[in-house]
């Protein structure tokens, strides 16, 4: 290994020196500035020499060439970069450790429509994966649960945290449901026949077209309970997890891939009357992204590093799918499709996308505040804002450089460890005995 390898492993893996700082409460005892950085704030443009303030877990000024407040614990970041942490809308983060070991996947339950399941009560803050994405600049990610038809509903949590109460950021986020593929597969694989996948199809939106019917029914039922001559309805936890979602309050997010699953989704969205609903995954999402618009409805997109789906599509489809939904006017932001142990990828994603066509603001963007948006929290997370909550990330070049290396991470103003499960196996490995025929370090 070079010595110029060790030396940017070595910063990663020794102790920053803001990590000494105490706390109290999990937020910092002072008020902290980083200053002489390049900052990223993605509101407001990037400010070159500048300094952030953050007292607790607030971010209380941001501004160019401007001194640190008295009695600020002051954090030199000449020549660094600072921007927000990024924010992964797609991930079971803490709901899987090893997912060829069945024991560690507790991110799905038997059934088809499992509405009451809640991502959040599962989540393992002990995992190992966590710390691996938030040394990746991940601050807060989208748990979300899978399964057949409807899966439950996710949660926001930061990747930093005891229990999983003192994870979750905010619950419920959105009601999921698993679009099934509407074509025939005609794989060698497909034990199937034609009629039968057609069936399994048509049962699967059924189950999903009644959960609907019978949610709404139930809260018409309870909403009535009480009047003269209303039999008392006892309450049924598995469907008074939907009526969030049928009132508005929460997006219902379908998953889907294929132009003619939107199309059945947005049928099936003027049939239900849903107000507040979006797509994940999305890769023919630009296909249909004139109707996207009209309907305000966004897309949490697959990952950009991706092969096309089909010999018929260009190489870049996936590639270039953030730049078509932004050429549209269509809200959306970028995850990975769910990759759990590569999370600590996003940023790629997004510098692939910044490669095909959106620009550097829009790419970072699609990974901080406007994840941020979409998943209802734009007023706390995704952009280095006076008041808004300090989830920064402090590197030694640009956020969506792959060469950049992630030097402090801070959580709502808590400076968190940079040690994982890869600091530690490296850290092992290079000091293994070396015999005489070893390369030269």
């Amino acid at each position: 290994m070079s010595a110029r390898s060790r030396n940017r492993w070595g910063r990663v893996l020794a102790p920053a020196a803001a990590l000494a700082i105490a706390t109290v409460g999990g937020a910092t005892a002072e008020p902290v500035a980083l200053t002489g950085a390049t900052v990223h704030t993605v509101a407001q443009g990037t400010l070159e020499n500048a300094t952030v303030v953050f007292d607790g877990e607030r971010i209380v000024s941001v501004a160019a060439a401007a001194a640190a407040p008295a009695g600020a614990r002051v954090i030199d970041c000449r020549g660094k970069h600072v921007w927000p942490g990024f924010i992964h809308s797609n991930t079971t983060l803490g709901l899987t450790e090893v997912s060829s070991v069945r024991g560690t996947n507790d991110f799905a339950e038997m059934g088809r429509v499992n509405p009451n399941i809640r991502a959040e009560v599962a989540l393992n803050p002990e995992s190992d994966l966590i710390p691996v994405a938030r040394a990746g600049g991940i601050t807060s990610a989208l748990i979300v649960p899978r399964g057949a038809a409807i899966t439950g509903t996710s949660a926001l949590i930061r990747l930093d945290g005891w229990t999983y109460e003192d994870m979750t950021r905010r619950t419920p986020v959105a009601l999921h449901v698993i679009w099934p593929a509407m074509g025939i597969s005609r794989s060698f694989f497909e034990t199937r026949s034609e009629e039968e996948q057609k069936k399994e199809r048509d049962r699967a939106i059924q189950d999903v077209r009644q959960a609907f019917e019978d949610a709404r029914a139930y809260g018409t039922a309870r909403g009535a309970a009480g009047k003269p001559g209303v039999p008392r309805h006892d309450q049924d936890v598995k469907w008074d997890a939907m009526l969030k979602a049928l009132r508005g309050e929460i997006p219902v997010l379908f998953h889907c891939t294929a132009l003619n699953q939107m199309q059945a989704i947005l049928k099936f969205v003027d049939e239900q009357e849903l107000r507040n609903v979006g797509l994940v995954g999305g890769y023919d999402a630009w296909r249909v992204a004139d109707e996207l618009k009209r309907r305000n409805i966004a897309v949490i997109t697959g990952g950009t590093l991706e092969l096309p789906a089909r010999g018929s599509d260009t190489y870049d489809a996936s590639m270039s799918l953030p730049a078509r939904l932004q050429a549209a006017g269509v809200r959306f932001c970028i995850a990975d499709g769910g990759e759990t142990g590569n999370a600590r990828n996003l940023s790629q994603h997004a510098a692939m996308a910044a490669a095909f066509g959106l620009t550097h603001e829009q790419a970072l963007r699609a990974v901080t505040l406007s994840a941020a948006e979409i998943l209802g929290v734009g007023d706390r997370l995704g952009s280095i804002e006076t008041g808004k909550l300090a989830d920064l990330v402090v590197g030694d070049g640009d956020p969506l450089e792959m060469t950049t290396h992630i030097e402090q991470v801070w959580i709502a103003g808590k400076p968190t460890s940079m040690e994982n499960r890869q600091t530690r196996l490296f850290q092992k490995y290079d000091q293994r005995p070396r015999g005489p025929k070893a390369r030269p370090r």
